[in-house]
C-alpha cells in the first residue's frame, strides 16, 4: 500500500468508491492481501485506539428525511421487475434504498427462457449478519415483495423481528404476492405463513383482490366486500391496508384503508382506475414502492399517497403504451416492459389525476 495520509482527527476513513471495508491492523500487517486502486485513499487517524476505521456511513450519520429502505425482492438484469422496479423510484423520492436479491435472473419468467440464481433463506440471513457485524442494520422501512419458498419467507420474518430490535419503529411495506385473478402463482403452504405469520407483523399491506381474498378467506364481489376485507386485515396486524386493484362489475377500484389507533373505525376511500388494454410487468412492485414513498411523506393522508401513487403508475402506463404503439408494435401480443427511466419526472412530481372518494 503506497499512500498514506495523516489526518488531524479522530476518524479514520476508506474510500472505495462506493464501498466500505472494515480494515483491521491484524489484517493489514501482511498487505498481500489487499489489492487497492491507485484512486484508492487510507486516511490514518493520529490520536485513535484502532489506527484502521471503515468511513461512517452516511445514510446513517446523515439521515435523509424520508427514510432508509431495506428491500428484499426479486431482480431482473433486463427490465423492470421486483427491486429493479422498486429502488430506483425510492431513491428519487428521496430514500437510502439497500436491495437484498432474492432472485437473480436474466429476465422475467413471462419470456420463452430464463437463466439465474435463486437465493436461499441462509443465506439471506449470512447478508443480515454481514450487516449486522458492522453496525449496518438500522432500518426505518422493510419492503418485501414475491418470496418463492417457506423457508425464505420465515427468514424474512427473523429479518423483521432483527431490525425491530435495532429500531423498534420499523414499518414494515408487505407486498403479499401469491397470486392474481384467481390463479396461486407460489406454494400453497406460503398462504398459511402469509395470512398467520406475516400479516399480524406488517404496518402496511399491499395486495391485489385474489391476494386479499386469500388472506381474509372470502370472495370479495362488491365494495363492501372489499371494505370489510381490509378490516378484517386490520385487525390481524397492519394499520394501513390498500387493495390495490379490484374489479366490480368491469370497474377497476382502489381500496385504502387507515385504521389510525386499535380498535377505532378505518378511515376508508376508493379511487377509480381506467382499464388500459396492455399487460405491463412489474407494475404491482412499482406500485408499492410508490405507496411506500409517498405514505411515508403524509403519514396521516392515506388517501393522498394513494392518489400520488396512482396519478404515477398510470402516466407511466401510458407513456410505456405509447411508446411501444409508437414502436410499431401490438401491445396486445405480449406483456409490456415499463418505461421507468423515461417517466421519472412524472414520479418525482407526478400531476393528481386519480382522486380519492372518501367512504362515509
Amino acid at each position: 500500500m503506497n499512500e498514506r495520509m495523516n489526518v488531524d482527527g479522530g476518524v479514520g476513513w476508506l474510500s472505495v468508491e462506493h464501498c466500505s471495508m472494515l480494515l483491521k491492523p491484524s489484517l493489514l500487517s501482511d498487505q498481500s492481501n489487499f489489492r487497492f486502486s491507485r484512486e484508492t485513499r487510507i486516511f490514518r487517524a493520529r490520536n485513535s485506539a484502532n489506527s484502521y476505521m471503515a468511513p461512517p456511513i452516511l445514510s446513517l450519520a446523515l439521515p435523509s428525511d424520508t427514510g432508509r429502505v431495506l428491500s428484499i425482492q426479486s431482480h431482473t438484469v433486463q427490465g423492470y421487475v421486483g427491486n429493479k422496479s422498486a429502488v430506483f423510484p425510492l431513491q428519487l423520492l428521496g430514500y437510502d434504498v439497500d436491495p437484498i436479491n432474492s432472485v437473480q435472473f436474466s429476465n422475467h419468467t413471462g419470456y420463452p427462457t430464463f437463466k439465474g440464481q435463486v437465493l436461499n433463506g441462509q443465506q439471506l440471513w449470512e447478508l443480515i449478519e454481514g450487516l449486522e457485524g458492522n453496525e449496518l442494520l438500522f432500518y426505518t422501512h422493510l419492503l418485501t415483495g414475491y418470496i418463492g419458498s417457506e423457508s425464505f419467507l420465515n427468514t424474512v420474518l427473523q429479518v423483521v423481528n432483527k431490525l425491530r430490535s435495532i429500531n423498534p419503529e420499523l414499518i414494515y411495506v408487505c407486498d403479499p404476492v401469491m397470486g392474481d385473478e384467481g390463479k396461486l402463482y407460489v406454494p400453497q403452504e406460503l398462504v398459511s405463513v402469509y395470512r398467520e405469520k406475516v400479516v399480524p407483523v406488517a404496518s402496511m399491506l399491499t395486495p391485489n383482490q385474489f391476494e386479499a381474498e386469500l388472506l381474509t378467506g372470502f370472495r370479495i364481489q362488491s365494495e363492501g366486500q372489499g371494505r370489510e376485507a381490509c378490516r378484517l386485515l386490520h385487525a390481524a396486524g397492519p394499520s394501513k391496508v390498500i387493495i390495490t386493484s379490484i374489479n366490480i362489475d368491469g370497474n377497476l377500484l382502489l381500496i385504502g384503508s387507515h385504521q389510525k389507533e386499535k380498535g377505532e373505525p378505518p378511515r376508508q376511500f376508493k379511487i377509480v382506475i381506467p382499464k388500459i388494454p396492455a399487460y405491463f410487468t412489474g407494475t404491482g412492485d412499482l406500485m408499492t414502492a410508490l405507496l411506500l414513498g409517498w405514505s411515508n411523506k403524509y403519514r396521516d393522508n392515506l388517501e393522498i399517497a394513494a392518489e400520488l401513487a396512482v396519478s404515477s403508475l398510470q402516466a407511466l402506463l401510458h407513456r410505456t403504451l405509447s411508446d411501444y404503439k409508437n414502436a410499431g408494435h401490438d401491445s396486445q401480443s405480449t406483456s409490456l416492459e415499463i418505461r421507468l427511466i423515461q417517466s421519472q419526472d412524472d414520479i418525482r412530481n407526478p400531476q393528481v389525476n386519480f382522486k380519492a372518494e372518501i367512504y362515509s
